[in-house]
């Protein structure tokens, strides 16, 4: 019973280290935020980073956009690009709906149709990945 406890607690420190899968509406996964932000493809090949203070990085570090507290989300520039709502609701910055992320993780597009999944991970970050930035 020991051994299946460590082995069973092994697998949830493994996943938690490792991070979350961003999965399309397929659930192919298309890439991983781990706990510490970092943006990765499918391949594992860091493509971003997400700092805890909300400054939201390409490869190479230089600063693409941030991350506020109330859910806004500028470029590098500070200009507003969207919004994150409490309830999930995803604006551009005319305060359009442009999607939907659940509690579950399912993001939706404007219409309800399902693009993706981020299970596990903030709101604000699968904002920034589906709609907001690209990290090709």
């Amino acid at each position: 019973m020991k051994k299946y406890i460590f082995t069973l607690l092994a697998i949830l420190c493994f996943a938690l280290v490792q991070g979350q899968s961003i999965t399309n509406s397929s659930y192919s996964t298309t890439g991983h935020i781990k706990s510490d932000g970092t943006i990765q493809n499918s391949s594992y090949s860091t493509k971003g980073h997400i700092k805890d203070d909300g400054t939201i990085q390409d490869a190479s570090y230089r600063t693409i956009g941030h991350i506020k507290s109330d859910g806004t989300i500028q470029d590098a520039s500070y200009s507003t690009v969207g919004h994150v709502k409490s309830d999930g609701t995803v604006q551009n910055s005319s305060y359009s709906t442009i999607g939907h992320i659940k509690d579950d993780g399912t993001v939706q597009n404007a219409s309800y149709s399902t693009i993706g999944h981020a299970s596990g991970i903030k709101k604000e970050w699968a904002a920034v990945v589906f709609f907001f930035f690209k990290f090709d």
